[in-house]
């Protein structure tokens, strides 16, 4: 006990060495201290929920990242809900607390405000706002997701049910107006016609609003959309109940702006909004948040955690968004300069920027990651007010449209939504209603007016299922006029059609064609290939690729001696020859092998080329329109198409059956008939199938596009059958009906033609050949001339 009584100081003194050892890493770790402004109404729930978050975020970041060689400093500061005082309180913090970026500006206004001093200061904002941010303020970052997607929610939903008008209401402000633009044109674009659209002030009283709501409610549309502020959107609620538009045969929905912000509620407000739909971020369930909500409930003593909504976890990522950014710009900076000290403002600022852009991690909402300064949407959440609470009746995502349940993000299949509960107790399932009437029997139209063949020909229906509607136009005004549910047949799409009624995807081919027989290649057909004046090039030289080669033999070679008319005749067979290779003289001198192994390439070129050319000009059919003289032939319903192809109306003759074409065609038009065939390309190879050979086919332009069928506005048929087409375009379910129907016909695409070969396309090869020629004979004389020389020399020595 003495031993251990004389060591203990030394123990208690060695820990405390160690203590202060650990303490002092630790602070040389964390050896740069970023401060960070942070800009809330404090004197609101949401305010003070989202403070109590941020705090939680920083201390648990940096308790799991321990190594950062950076710590966020945060700096508060309370705007009392005035977009001035925040505005205030940013410049205070710029100046006194040197703040490197700043969080919050939850308002619409306090964003405008902070969004212009970011740029100015180069700092990043990182906005908890709904205003999304754009290109005039690149230092103005939202990180609450992107509002702008609910908007093709909506237009899938307003699909989904067959809604055809719709009234948005909206606050009276650049963000609400803009937001109602866009979404006014998008649901246009979607053939859903936006009615009224209602912008409402953020201080509207209670009078002013049901004068408003009372306006709407003589309106003969029912359904609302909501796009506002949550205190606003509340009121209107709040006043709408008391005008009895919170009943039976009134539908709302409201986008995310008021959703997200329902669990900060009283039961009053909750009251007033059943059977109201909205959009909220969805919030996948994640060990990581259980972990946050427990410390939230020991750390604050309370047993629910209501007040935790998406926007409270959204500001949790953003501030890890953040930390990880600082560290990275950190570690960038350290790189390219020695002393941190140094950098300035401007260059801190743009580097945490372009770090706050690359930032991609999974966090407690979710996958995090910017896109256009923007947090990307990937999944909404689609909640029903009942009672209480909020029910799920199914989430969104853009690809793969609404389900019931969601596993992992985009592994599901549309599937449509659970039953919603409107105003009034209405309980409606748009799975059952989408497509589902077997109860109904459909009334499909048939045009009676049939064109040529016997493509679309149906069996004679034993029920009423059928109906022979007159013309194409006529069953088109019966399906508009609601006499029809659908019209089937040969039914071309056209602008005009579209006006009255929705076509679904087309299941043929766009286009229009040209037939015609085929004609005879002729017997000058092989010297089509070659132009003219590629024909006289190329004889000139083989004439003189034989003279060279006298020139170069003549002296030495016996195969090129004898009579003038013998060394002429061996001269040209020995040119021509080498056009199959055939050439069999002996050649002595070594010029003469360079100039023939030249010119054997050159044949070699002209010889393949020929080949491939002419090949193409027997088997590419020439298929021309009518020349001045010539006929063209169209079917009855489509002489304002026919116009198009600048054809005299003299020059047209109408035709109704295949077998009144073939004939036509057969004759041509010097005997009567016609020399081509312009119509749809179903009907082309209709024609094809049942006259196989002797004609041809070639594409005339998208003119048409193509054949549909037809359904009533806004009907839900056209969506589900127009996807169906698609799947079996995909699948090759129409390419093997296609062949079934027609036999295997080649794809009517346009024909291009052979292209003539011309000496400007081998000028560089003659040239090449040429100069080699005339190099040869060169130092061929050179050296005769040289030898002559050495022995005239000698012999004058001599």
């Amino acid at each position: 006990m003495e031993i251990i009584s004389l060591k203990s100081p030394y123990l208690f003194v060695l820990i405390l060495i160690l203590v202060c050892f650990q303490i002092c890493s630790k602070a040389q770790a964390a050896d740069m201290q970023i401060p960070v402004g942070v800009i809330l109404d404090m004197g609101s729930r949401v305010g003070k929920t989202v403070g109590r978050c941020i705090s939680i975020a920083v201390s648990e970041f940096y308790a799991v990242n321990s190594h950062y060689k950076t710590r966020i400093v945060l700096h508060s500061r309370d705007t009392h809900g005035e977009p001035l005082h925040a505005l205030s309180a940013a410049l205070d913090l710029l100046e006194k607390q040197k703040v490197q970026a700043i969080l919050g500006s939850s308002s619409t206004a306090e964003a405008k405000f902070l969004a212009v001093l970011g740029d100015q200061v180069t700092i990043p904002i990182l906005s908890l706002s709904s205003i999304p941010s754009s290109e005039k303020h690149p230092y103005f970052l939202q990180i609450t997701q992107d509002e702008t997607t609910q908007v093709k929610a909506i237009a899938s939903m307003a699909l989904l049910y067959g809604w055809k008008d719709v009234i948005v209401i909206f606050e009276d402000t650049e963000n609400g107006r803009n937001m109602a633009t866009f979404m006014s044109n998008f649901l246009q674009e979607k053939r859903v016609t936006v009615t009224y659209m209602s912008p409402i002030s953020t201080s509207a009283s209670n009078e002013v609003l049901q004068e408003e709501l009372h306006k709407l409610s003589i309106m003969q549309t029912k359904l609302y959309i909501i796009h506002a502020s949550h205190p606003l959107a509340f009121q209107i609620f709040k006043n709408a109940k008391c005008l009895g538009m919170m009943d039976a045969a009134y539908k709302w929905m409201v986008t995310s702006k008021t959703m997200n912000f329902l669990d900060f509620m009283d039961d009053e407000v909750i009251e007033s909004m059943q059977g109201v739909v909205g959009f909220k971020s969805y919030i996948p369930q994640s060990r990581n948040l259980h972990k946050f909500i427990l410390k939230w409930k020991r750390q604050y003593h309370v047993k629910e955690v209501k007040d935790i909504s998406t926007y409270v976890i959204e500001a949790y990522d953003g501030v890890s968004a953040l930390a990880m950014a600082v560290e990275k710009t950190h570690s960038v900076l350290k790189l390219k300069n020695k002393d941190l000290k140094t950098i300035d403002s401007v260059q801190w600022g743009t580097t945490l920027l372009n770090q706050m852009l690359r930032i991609s991690f999974d966090g407690l909402s979710g996958s995090f990651k910017f896109l256009n300064a923007r947090a990307m949407t990937q999944v909404l959440e689609i909640v029903n007010v009942i009672g209480k609470e909020e029910v799920k009746v199914g989430f969104w995502t853009t690809d793969a449209g609404f389900t019931k349940n969601i596993a992992k993000l985009n592994s599901f299949h549309d599937d449509g939504l659970k039953s919603i509960v409107w105003p009034g107790g209405i309980s409606t399932n748009p799975t059952h209603t989408k497509l589902q009437m077997s109860n109904k029997r459909l009334r499909i139209g048939i045009p009676m007016k049939s064109r040529a063949g016997n493509l679309f020909q149906f069996i004679p229906a034993t029920n009423n299922d059928k109906v022979d509607a007159g013309g194409y136009n006529d069953v088109i005004y019966q399906v508009h006029a609601g006499e029809l549910d659908a019209a089937i047949g040969d039914i071309t799409i056209t602008a005009n059609r579209s006006l009255y009624v929705d076509f679904t995807f087309p299941f043929t081919d766009l286009g229009f064609a040209t037939l015609t027989r085929n004609v005879d290649a002729g017997m000058w057909v092989f010297m089509k290939p070659l132009s003219s004046d590629l024909w006289i090039v190329s004889g000139c030289f083989f004439i003189l690729m034989g003279f060279v080669i006298w020139i170069l033999e003549h002296g030495t070679n016996d195969e090129f001696q004898g009579s003038p008319i013998q060394q002429i005749g061996t001269t040209l067979w020995f040119a021509f020859s080498t056009i199959v290779y055939a050439h069999r003289q002996k050649l002595e001198r070594n010029l003469s092998r360079f100039v023939v192994t030249m010119w054997l390439f050159v044949v070699l070129v002209l010889v393949s080329s020929y080949t491939a050319t002419l090949s193409s000009l027997l088997t590419i059919e020439q298929i021309q329109l009518a020349s001045k003289r010539g006929l063209v032939g169209y079917q009855h319903g489509h002489e304002n198409i026919i116009k198009n192809l600048n054809s005299n109306d003299a020059m047209l003759k109408t035709y109704n059956t295949l077998e009144e074409i073939a004939d036509a065609l057969t004759k041509g038009s010097k005997k009567g008939g016609v020399d081509a065939i312009v119509d749809e390309i179903p009907y082309i190879k209709e024609f094809l199938a049942r006259y196989p050979s002797g004609y041809s086919m070639v594409a005339s332009g998208d003119m048409s596009n193509g054949f549909g069928f037809a359904f009533p506005k806004g009907s839900p048929f056209t969506v589900e059958i127009s996807r169906q087409i698609a799947r079996f375009r995909e699948d090759g379910t129409l390419q093997t009906l296609e062949k079934k129907w027609f036999g295997q016909q080649s794809d009517p695409q346009a024909t291009p033609e052979s292209k003539i070969l011309d000496f400007k396309s081998f000028r560089g090869l003659f040239l090449i050949c040429g100069v080699s020629m005339a190099a040869t004979v060169c130092m061929f004389m050179f050296t005769t001339f040289k030898r002559k020389w050495v022995r005239q020399h000698e012999s004058q020595i001599a």
